[in-house]
């Protein structure tokens, strides 16, 4: 069974970012600070263990913890820093979350640990109204499935997590801790507000 001390947590800051211009959206400023800090801020009194899934920029990325890179090209999605972070870490539970998620929630670590059984392959975060894939807490004995997937070119991440014993995790308490910001119009006004 996952404890919070026993899980390892990964941002997931490997993407294309296409409707965000191209640009690297965990190190796009918001209020001032680059992203991923705001994401970090919100981790880090809940985890020692936090790492970087990034694809470009790694060395800018370093300043905020280890990174590491996908193993399979052409940006294959979240599915493919999940598959990357297997391979990289050791640990049994691996959790995930996106790096444009600036407001997760501040309890996210122990309510998604809580939540797993021992047969739990994943838990997903439940807003109340949808299920956010990215914000995951994940078993390692999934990786052959996951690499059979990938292997038959699938990057849908919810088909994998329907060939998996998956829970969802209740977040409806709090249904604005999962705002991501895709576009500059988003992140221009998400900045106002802060």
């Amino acid at each position: 069974m996952p404890m919070p001390e026993n899980t390892s947590w990964v941002i997931l800051a490997g993407g294309q970012a296409s409707r965000m211009g191209g640009n690297d959206k965990g190190l796009v400023e918001l209020a001032g600070r680059a992203m991923i800090e705001h994401v970090m801020d919100v981790l880090k009194p809940q985890t020692f263990a936090i790492t970087i899934n990034a694809n470009r920029n790694q060395e800018r990325y370093k300043a905020y913890g280890t990174v590491f890179g996908d193993h399979i090209k052409n940006y294959p999605g979240p599915l493919g820093g999940m598959h990357a972070a297997l391979h990289h870490l050791n640990d049994e539970w691996i959790g995930f979350v996106p790096c444009d998620c600036p407001k997760l929630p501040v309890d996210l670590v122990a309510r998604m640990t809580a939540a797993c059984q021992e047969d739990t392959d994943i838990a997903v975060a439940h807003d109340g109204e949808h299920i956010q894939p990215v914000v995951t807490l994940l078993n390692r004995r999934i990786l052959p499935k996951l690499e059979r997937f990938l292997e038959n070119g699938d990057r849908k991440i919810i088909l994998l997590y329907k060939q998996c014993n998956m829970i969802t995790v209740d977040f409806s308490d709090q249904p604005g801790a999962f705002v991501n910001l895709n576009t500059p119009e988003e992140l221009q006004q998400f900045g106002q507000e802060l």
